[in-house]
């Protein structure tokens, strides 16, 4: 394994210069995968549709072609769903990744090409492999196994003409067989389509192996650790995996979790990597030690516009090329890609803190806000001051979600209202709250001036939820698994309605 070691990591340090090409030549990579997609994009019925061709240039490309969302892309979607060539894209498409949806009982079905998995999904790991190579060029990463969380396929109806499945189970399907050298857990595992009953095999196939490092969605992986620590009766995740030196996680912000990973992991050994890949593709890694703001990976297929956020959802939004793209301004993300997703507001909310090289934080969700009363509140104010709370109090939390409480008749004051499922109660919960709330008013100006003499918004209201509360939600939804996520944020109430009956005491504040 020393060997083998030896020449991986040799392998990913002579691909530091896509690396270094990311940072040092973004537009131009960028003009290079936009004439790509324009020429497999002239031979598709939507392309034909909005007299789109390889020859158009981009201005007319963004005045021809509408900003796309997924109902708008649904009914191109669904011809591919049922067995039609050169719809989106020119090449067959024989998978739909699953995706939660944006709304509460919809799905998505996200096309997936084979140029899409290996010149974006497959060379965007490699590059994450190789920055991590960079940053520690004497790692041993490859002298033991990995642990990935897998998702499953859906089995679907025979007039169905494509496979349906979460993106890591279609990844996982389509990967080389060396791939399953390094895997801790084999495919059969991985691909369980049963949560419940994976989550044991996960942690039973892994508990003996050498781990090196990690990789999913941060909420669900921490059910894997615990149960991985119950088997082995062990207290921390390094004395069953002396070797583990890597987590990559993606989909949530990690901000939130970082004390329960520190409880599980207590030394600093293992190097936690921030990652920015969906359903939709593989958009971003964590290229410095010192900050997990993220590297935008322009040549991997994807082609990326913006949209100013006070724009969005407005009947003049206009998307920006990357070049035009601010530091400090909060923007909605626009991807046209090589599975056939055309100018797509994917859904995600980003800041860029440098524009050479360009890098950035997610902030949130378009979708995922309270905005009831002018307070603007997004998902990385509340996972900060959700963590500084936990900091000053010892808690641990597992999951939230939040939403408002809208003006009652009789002129009562409205505020938020939280769902919290800890794994370490707070021993004050109003204290607790009085904390969780300072810190949005510093985080948020707006949030501030509605709570100013609780003109508007009263303090918030929180509900501590029994543990496995947002699990049993998820399961109840169909949705259990690493590839769904807890809303974190909602500007209405019909998902903290569903979650509400499923708490026990709901008077604690």
């Amino acid at each position: 394994m020393q060997l083998i070691n030896s020449l991986l990591r040799s392998y990913f340090l002579l691909r530091k210069q896509r690396i270094e090409n990311t940072r040092n030549n973004p537009v131009k990579n960028q003009e290079k995968w936009f004439d790509y997609l324009l020429k497999h994009g002239e031979k598709t019925l939507f392309c034909r549709n909005f007299d789109v061709n390889h020859k158009t240039p981009y201005s007319e490309f963004a005045a021809r072609i509408p900003l796309q969302n997924y109902n708008s892309l649904s009914p191109y979607i669904e011809k591919i769903i049922q067995g039609e060539r050169n719809v989106l894209w020119d090449t067959p498409i024989r998978w739909m990744a699953k995706s939660s949806g944006t709304t509460e009982s919809k799905s998505k079905f996200i096309p997936v090409s084979r140029e899409s998995l290996w010149i974006n999904n497959y060379r965007c790991a490699q590059d994450s492999l190789a920055a991590y190579c960079m940053l520690f060029p004497k790692n041993r990463f490859f002298s033991g196994k990995s642990l990935a969380l897998g998702g499953c396929f859906q089995e679907m109806s025979p007039d169905v003409k494509v496979g349906i499945g979460d993106i890591s189970a279609i990844l996982l399907d389509n990967m080389p067989q060396i791939g399953d050298f390094l895997k801790a857990s084999n495919r059969k595992v991985l691909l369980h389509n049963d949560w419940n009953e994976k989550l044991p095999l996960l942690a039973q196939s892994t508990v003996n192996q050498d781990v090196t490092s990690l990789s999913g969605v941060p909420s669900w992986m921490l059910l894997v650790l615990k149960e991985v620590l119950r088997i082995s009766g062990k207290e921390h995740i390094k004395e069953v995996w002396p070797n583990l030196e890597l987590f990559f996680h993606g989909g949530v912000s990690f901000d939130p979790y970082v004390e329960e990973y520190r409880k599980m992991i207590p030394d600093n050994s293992v190097f936690y990597m921030n990652m920015y890949n969906a359903s939709e593709g593989f958009f971003a890694l964590q290229d410095q030690k010192e900050s997990d703001e993220m590297l935008l990976l322009t040549d991997c297929g994807v082609f990326y516009e913006f949209i100013p956020m006070d724009e969005v959802g407005s009947a003049n939004q206009t998307a920006v090329p990357l070049e035009d793209v601010k530091t400090g301004q909060n923007y909605a993300m626009v991807i046209t890609t090589p599975a056939g997703l055309w100018r797509y507001i994917i859904g995600d909310t980003v800041e860029f803190s440098s524009t050479s090289p360009y890098r950035f934080k997610i902030t949130g969700r378009i979708m995922h806000y309270i905005n009831a009363f002018g307070e603007e509140l997004i998902i990385d104010n509340a996972d900060k001051a959700l963590r500084w709370a936990c900091e000053q109090t010892g808690a641990l939390f597992t999951d939230y979600t939040a939403a408002p409480v809208f003006l009652e008749k009789d002129n009562a004051k409205a505020c938020h209202e939280w769902i919290i499922e800890f794994s370490k109660e707070p021993e004050d919960l109003q204290c607790f709250t009085r904390i969780l709330d300072d810190k949005l008013q510093s985080l948020n100006s707006d949030y501030e001036t509605k709570r100013t003499g609780e003109l508007i918004l009263n303090i918030p209201k929180i509900h501590v939820a029994p543990q496995g509360t947002f699990v049993k939600w998820l399961e109840s939804r169909g949705h259990l698994g690493g590839q769904h996520k807890v809303p974190r944020l909602q500007n209405d109430r019909k998902i903290i309605e569903q979650i509400l009956p499923m708490v026990v005491d709901t008077s604690r504040i």
